[in-house]
């Protein structure tokens, strides 16, 4: 079946324009479930389009139910990570006629306040920068509409102090959203079952992984 086949035209339509000549294997895994609302853990090698394995779906969700308010959250464990994202995922926003923005310490307030009057659907945004938005009044009521979360190299927090909090907000998320998709991304780690763990708590959830060595050439 193509992994692609049921997405909106305009997504299709962008693969084609992005250059996708066929999808990486974790695309092609990954992208079906994510579209069917599991919450996923995705692992696999630097490169391989763990990015896009995640966001494509979620984008044609986006589309497909307009709601306001932030509905995507991207969460990266550093501020450079969150402009690298901006520049990778402003690409498909603007294409997708999906609003955009990014959120952390350095933020200006001219931003801040842009951002409180007229949320953007994606934002992208660390975790202490999550946690701050449970503190103003207008921003506690733009999170009703979050929908999906997807957290950038998880590994790099599971186990943290960082971590600990992050999965604190995540929790704290859910009474004013509603239960939403949670969505992981990971290089390749020994132990996929606590990520999803770390990611979800009790909730189900899957993995899908692809070895490093699939992607080796050794002389």
């Amino acid at each position: 079946m193509d992994p692609i086949g049921n997405l909106d035209q305009r997504i299709r339509e962008c693969i084609r324009t992005r250059g996708f000549e066929e999808l990486s294997e974790i695309q092609d895994r990954a992208i079906p479930l994510v579209a069917s609302g599991k919450h996923l853990v995705l692992i696999a090698p630097t490169g391989t389009g763990k990015t896009e394995s995640a966001m494509i779906p979620v984008f044609d969700r986006m589309l497909k139910e307009r709601t306001g308010g932030f509905t995507t959250l991207y969460i990266t464990p550093l501020r450079s990570l969150n402009r690298d994202m901006l520049g990778r995922l402003s690409w498909w926003c603007r294409e997708l006629g999906i609003s955009v923005g990014v959120r952390h310490g350095d933020t200006k307030p001219a931003e801040r306040r842009k951002q409180a009057l007229s949320p953007p659907e994606l934002l992208i945004t660390t975790p202490e920068t999550l946690q701050a938005l449970f503190m103003g009044k207008v921003l506690r009521k733009h999170l009703a509409n979050v929908r999906y979360v997807v957290i950038d190299e998880i590994h790099e927090l599971a186990g943290s102090k960082r971590g600990a909090q992050l999965s604190v907000a995540l929790e704290r998320l859910v009474p004013y959203s509603g239960e939403f998709q949670r969505i992981g991304l990971s290089a390749t780690v020994g132990n996929p079952d606590e990520m999803g763990r770390f990611l979800c708590g009790r909730r189900p959830f899957s993995v899908v992984e692809v070895p490093v060595t699939r992607h080796l050439h050794i002389t």
